[in-house]
This record gives C-alpha cells, structure tokens and sequence, in this order.
C-alpha cells in the first residue's frame, strides 16, 4: 500500500488497519516462530506497513490541532 493511498483513507479506516495489520504482525511473528515461514519478509513488509499506517494517523492529528 501506498503512502498516498494511506493518506487517502479516513481516520476511522486507518485506525481499523492498524489494528488489523497489528494482528496480522502478531500472527506471522508466532507462527515464524513455530515453523520458518515460506517468505519471511512478509514480517518486514507488515511492520513497515505498519509504521506508514500510524505514521499518517499522527499527521492527520497534528493537522487537525
């Protein structure tokens, strides 16, 4: 996802995806863990998607101050 497709989401669509990602995060460090996954930069795909989400949610808020 791109940085300018994030921006475009809502406020409320963001805050639902970071909390969806951070879930999914959660689910592939676990399951790295347990069994090697078949592509692990899948983690480091997420968690810099992750990073992008929140940091536009802090944009938007320091905006809307």
């Amino acid at each position: 996802m791109k940085y300018s497709e994030i921006i475009s989401l809502s406020s409320e669509e963001r805050r639902h995806k970071i909390e969806e990602e951070s879930l999914n995060l959660r689910k592939m460090k676990f399951a790295h863990a347990i069994t090697p996954l078949e592509n692990p930069m899948q983690i480091k795909r997420t968690r810099r998607l992750l990073a992008k989400l929140k940091t536009a949610q802090t944009a938007s808020l320091q905006m809307s101050k």
